[in-house]
């Protein structure tokens, strides 16, 4: 039941963190568009985010399917001012989640961590036209 419990109050944190995160992201912007190089910058972050990504599975099959659905979302249909607000928000996810599969005692109610934070992903990223 402790497993449990800390599973959902690191996903409620993770979000409450991602809500509440502010996109400090301009400056990269800015400098992407002074080289005028934007669309490029944008194509290469994503690029980093996929390969990132590659490498960073968490051995769960419910949260490897979600951070890879999150990913395809946040880099093709968010807009790039909002991105690193949730880019933020999964980094956090993998962080947190990577150290809950590491251990013996969370990893069993890690799956059904990661599938209520897609159902409630699906429904905040709806707006943006990404399905889960």
């Amino acid at each position: 039941m402790r497993r449990f419990t800390l599973v959902i109050l690191l996903t409620v944190v993770a979000l409450a963190l991602f809500a509440c995160a502010k996109t400090d992201n301009t400056s990269n912007t800015n400098s992407n568009a002074t080289t005028g190089a934007k669309s490029t910058g944008t194509t290469g972050t994503s690029a980093t985010s996929t390969a990132a990504s590659a490498g960073d599975k968490i051995g769960i099959a419910e949260c490897d399917d979600f951070i890879a659905k999150y990913e395809a979302c946040v880099s093709g249909k968010v807009p790039e001012m909002a991105r690193a607000q949730y880019q933020t928000a999964l980094k956090q996810w993998k962080e947190s989640w990577k150290k809950l599969a590491d251990n013996p005692q969370t990893k069993g109610s890690l799956a059904s961590a990661c599938k209520q934070a897609a159902e409630q992903q699906a429904a905040a990223l709806k707006s943006f036209g990404c399905t889960f």
